[in-house]
């Protein structure tokens, strides 16, 4: 018979990885965002090893679980036109204050030359040159360009790009355009140009959005304003710009959760040697089934009151077989009792038998002796009363 013990140790090892992932839709090779969103991927492996000993076998069961899970998120970098976000200098930033720098001539007017821009200082467009920009854009008479650097961003998953900037055509005949071209180091990303107010639209005053998708790696953004002052009396004005990225950001944490059971089957130890010596071999020459789950017993909650019950009736149940073991040998008692007075009462007849004279008497005699005897048995009867009155009529006396 054999007697199973088993021994469980539990062990927990976590650890955490960040890395890039492609479990979900969203890769180097996605134009523009992503759909924010949390991927969660369970893959668990099983394996079992056992460990022969002298007087038992230890199995020792290890399970890996590895949790994947992948977030993708919309990160935005803040108006890279803004001072204080640290992409540009005072001199590049969005307000207009200082001339960017560009291709042909240019103003930068406060006051009432800026018209429903405010009273600050604008960007004047004055040239009616009508040329390829450095962007590769067609009509271009002046340009305003800033370049800036965002590869501290990090952007490997793509995105878009947009802008918001304000115009005051007073002229008609004049033309406005927005560029913006990205850059992962030297190679072209996107460019994209939009023609804010054509030549010929009488636009006035108003404020423009827009902006590009793009895949993969940015390092680089190139912003170009420009455009056409046909009768050279006052050409497109614009003021505040703002540009901004928005980029996918993925992540991926995995975390592993490894669990150990080790569990104990002690052998007998009174079994033969050359028993373990057989079970030793089978084990060794043979692989366990995969199928073949050992598992501890399972015991249930103890109840002390059950337990006190339990411990009563089978106190009962031993005084009732001590009191039928009782009977049990009494009752032999006297059966052996009786058979020894039944071989007592035959060896006495036997003996008498024995004992008895072998002449035999007539019947007449033997009347005759048998009446002498009644009688006198009679008269002692008879005698032994008047005696006993005697005695107590003297008594009284004296």
């Amino acid at each position: 018979m054999r007697t199973l013990f088993f021994i469980l140790t539990f062990i927990l090892i976590v650890s955490a990885i960040v890395s890039d992932s492609k479990a979900v839709d969203c890769t180097t090779d996605t134009i523009g965002l992503c759909t924010p969103t949390i991927e969660e991927i369970i893959e668990e492996s099983i394996t079992e090893e056992i460990i022969h000993e002298s007087d038992g076998i230890t199995i020792i069961t290890t399970t890996t679980t590895d949790i994947t899970t992948t977030t993708v998120t919309n990160e935005d970098s803040g108006d890279l036109l803004d001072g204080d976000n640290d992409y540009v200098v005072s001199s590049k930033e969005g307000d207009m204050d200082i001339d960017w720098g560009g291709q042909g001539p240019a103003t930068m007017p406060s006051g009432s030359g800026c018209y429903n821009l405010g009273t600050d200082k604008c960007a004047s467009i004055t040239g009616s040159g009508n040329s390829t920009s450095a962007m590769g854009v067609d009509g271009m008479g002046t340009t305003f360009v800033n370049t800036i650097d965002i590869s501290s961003l990090n952007i490997t998953k793509g995105g878009e790009t947009n802008y918001t900037i304000k115009v005051d055509k007073q002229d008609a005949s004049d033309s406005i355009y927005m560029h913006i071209t990205g850059k992962n180091g030297n190679t072209n990303v996107f460019s994209g140009t939009d023609i804010l107010s054509a030549s010929g639209t009488n636009s006035g005053y108003k404020s423009y959005e827009g902006g590009w998708d793009f895949s993969g790696s940015l390092t680089t953004v190139i912003i170009e304003i420009g455009g056409r002052d046909i009768n050279l009396s006052i050409g497109p004005l614009f003021d505040d710009v703002t540009v901004n990225v928005l980029y996918n950001v993925v992540n991926t944490i995995i975390t592993q959760q490894i669990s150990s059971v080790e569990m104990f089957i002690a052998l007998n130890i009174d079994t033969p040697e050359d028993v373990i010596d057989v079970v030793e071999d089978i084990f060794e020459s043979n692989e366990m089934n995969e199928e073949f789950v050992l598992e501890p017993i399972q015991i249930d909650e103890v109840d002390y009151d059950a337990v006190v019950v339990e411990i009563e009736e089978i106190e009962m149940a031993e005084i009732e077989i001590e009191v039928m073991e009782m009977e049990i040998e009494v009752e032999a008692e006297l059966e052996l009792e009786i058979e020894e007075v039944v071989e007592e009462t035959i060896e006495v007849a036997e003996d008498i038998k024995e004992e008895a004279p072998q002449e035999s008497k007539s019947q007449e005699e033997t009347k005759e002796e048998e009446t002498e005897s009644t009688n006198e048995v009679a008269e002692e009867k008879t005698e032994k009363p008047i005696e006993k009155k005697q005695e107590v009529e003297n008594g009284k006396t004296k």
